[in-house]
């Protein structure tokens, strides 16, 4: 009798896990046992005053600093100690606040630099004709995305800044991650921008899981499902994003403080105003 084959692996329902994160820089407590559970597809804001730990955190996730105490799985699996370049080949994908585009690479070879380092035949990806044609075509694919296709022949360098920002989304994508940061991807960005950001985050897969630091209320609204509020490194509190935006402590430490920060959340005139204005949005049910 042939044996029965094992029934397959479930596959993880959750994409991140965070576990008392802790991050110290000498006296500093940068993050402060943060925890935190992603599920595949979440589309999960995180905010908070300058200076609350938010990039920090991402830096924890992406690999690129270590935390002093606590454990990161992704995917079931723990990449705590993992190097960054082996988590972004296991699937998370990283954008930064200042664009990290090659200048003088074109744009589309920027793309191209991307889509090769998560190959998983790096060093065969440009001699068959046939996969340097595929990644060409899925290079290009990613620009048409963010609207950058116009511009694939010029240098980097030569985009504005909000380009060179919508530039790093598409080197993000082009690698088909499980697990996407972003750094407060409207930072800069035109308003026509914005409306094309929200566009490619919004048409994303359903396996993805995204992770948003971003202090514009209203980008938080139309793309967050759930929000997490930072404060000196600390879980204030976490849930729905309307539910949560609405809290009192919420709008003291974090809404209340937006008009005399640098980076002040668009439209806001206070506090109670941002919440009102998440309301809204997600009233208009242009909120996931």
């Amino acid at each position: 009798m042939t044996p029965s084959a094992a029934p397959a692996a479930a596959p993880a329902a959750t994409a991140l896990e965070l576990t008392g994160l802790t991050r110290r820089f000498g006296s500093l407590t940068a993050v402060d046992g943060v925890g935190l559970d992603l599920p595949v597809g979440a589309r999960h804001a995180l905010i908070g005053p300058n200076g609350a730990g938010k990039t920090t955190l991402l830096n924890l996730i992406a690999g690129t600093e270590r935390p002093d105490e606590g454990t990161i799985a992704f995917l079931g699996r723990d990449v705590t100690r993992t190097a960054p370049a082996r988590r972004s080949r296991l699937g998370i994908a990283r954008s930064f606040q200042q664009p990290t585009a090659v200048p003088d690479l074109t744009v589309l070879d920027n793309v191209l630099l991307a889509a090769w380092q998560h190959h998983p035949d790096r060093r065969g990806a440009w001699r068959r004709t046939a996969r340097r044609e595929r990644l060409v075509a899925t290079a290009g694919e990613r620009l048409a995305d963010v609207g950058l296709a116009g511009v694939a022949d010029r240098p980097a360098g030569s985009l504005s800044h909000g380009q060179r920002r919508l530039l790093d989304l598409a080197a993000a994508l082009v690698a088909r991650p499980r697990a996407l940061l972003l750094d407060e991807p409207a930072a800069g960005l035109t308003d026509r921008d914005v409306v094309r950001l929200l566009d490619v985050l919004g048409a994303l897969d359903d396996d993805i899981a995204v992770l948003l630091v971003e202090h514009n209320t209203e980008v938080v609204a139309r793309l967050a499902r759930t929000v997490t509020v930072l404060v000196t490194g600390r879980v204030l509190a976490s849930g729905p994003v309307r539910e949560v935006f609405e809290l009192p402590e919420v709008r003291s430490a974090y809404l209340d403080a937006a008009t005399t920060s640098d980076t002040p959340p668009a439209g806001d005139g206070a506090g109670g105003g941002a919440a009102q204005g998440v309301a809204k949005a997600h009233d208009s049910g242009t909120g996931r």
